[in-house]
């Protein structure tokens, strides 16, 4: 049976009464014994009766701590990631690996981001991380380049092959810095849909992720050009997931693609 490809961090966005749940959903895919191709818990694994009742030490999750009136302090502060990040080289208890959870990361100070980042950039092999936020424009771009971004409710299938085709050509023109090319395939792509313009922000940023850590070759791209696609990517999911037209996305990137 095919097995799902699983990174080691992850940002699942969208509105917050429906972040937890897909957040827990993919921890849960994470730590099963026998997820399915699409990354989905069998429900039926010792680890997913055990993550039902809440009881899985394999399961670590960071949330804002509270106050001594129990209201939820304004952020995540670097003592915590800290603390997550001595705990992150401890092999797992039961499953294949630890997933770390955090709740609300949008919340972490700058300094906390700047400490997950390092844990992000050299994690250990067993373990994962999965960002809960409802804007992920709250995270350092730093932090959100070394994670795979995930919309609540989407799937862990990936892009369609149209998709990441029409990625792979976006990211030859920024590398060949093309900007008339750039405003042609604006032109070229302008009835798209936008549920096909987002799987192509999806193809984009997992290529350029795999070029940030090396998986892939850069095509000539520096680091901050990498990065810089990167947010551009985000902003382009950002704007579609709030209904902002297909024709004013792809006008954005023709216009901010090439510096």
């Amino acid at each position: 049976m095919e097995q799902a490809r699983f990174s080691h961090a992850y940002i699942v966005t969208g509105s917050p009464d429906k972040t937890e749940d897909a957040a827990r959903r993919l921890a849960a895919g994470l730590l099963c014994a026998h997820p399915g191709p699409d990354g989905a818990a069998c429900g039926d694994c010792a680890h997913c009766r055990k993550l039902r009742r809440g009881i899985h030490p394999d399961l670590i999750v960071l949330a804002r701590q509270t106050d001594d009136k129990g209201k939820p302090k304004r952020e995540i502060y670097v003592d915590q990631i800290r603390e997550l990040a001595s705990s992150a080289p401890v092999l797992p208890n039961e499953a294949a690996r630890k997933v770390y959870l955090i709740r609300e990361a949008g919340t972490m100070n700058p300094a906390a981001q700047n400490a997950l980042l390092k844990l992000l950039e050299e994690p250990p092999p067993f373990d994962a991380f999965v960002l809960e936020t409802d804007s992920a424009a709250a995270l350092l771009e730093t932090v959100r380049s070394r994670c795979v971004l995930r919309s609540a409710g989407e799937g862990e299938d990936a892009p369609p092959a149209e998709a990441r085709e029409l990625a792979e050509r976006w990211i030859d023109l920024a590398a060949a810095g093309a900007r008339v090319s750039l405003i042609s395939f604006a032109n070229e792509n302008a009835e798209k849909s936008t549920a096909e313009l987002t799987d192509f922000a999806r193809a984009a940023r997992g290529l350029l992720t795999d070029m940030l850590c090396a998986r892939l070759p850069a095509r000539g791209l520096s680091r901050p050009e990498l990065l810089r696609l990167v947010e551009l990517t985000d902003r382009c999911a950002e704007y579609l997931r709030f209904n902002v037209s297909v024709k004013h996305v792809l006008g954005m990137l023709s216009a901010e693609t090439v510096a």
